[in-house]
């Protein structure tokens, strides 16, 4: 169970600096689901982005009403 946690906890290291090096972590105050889906599908896909992955979500976030 120990290597299994290791493993997972390096996973997800690898994966937040993937992220950090792609400048997810420095825009805008204003975050929408595609930008966090993308942030966590990257730290999630960690050293997948590695070998020539690029995930990416798309959604549709409803507009408010004027």
């Amino acid at each position: 169970m120990r290597i299994g946690s290791v493993i997972v906890v390096i996973w997800l290291l690898i994966g937040l600096f993937a992220a950090y090096q792609r400048g997810y972590f420095s825009g805008d105050d204003q975050v929408n689901c595609a930008e966090l889906g993308t942030v966590l599908v990257t730290v999630v896909a960690g050293p997948l982005n590695y070998v020539g992955l690029n995930p990416r979500i798309e959604c549709t976030v409803p507009q408010p009403s004027p």
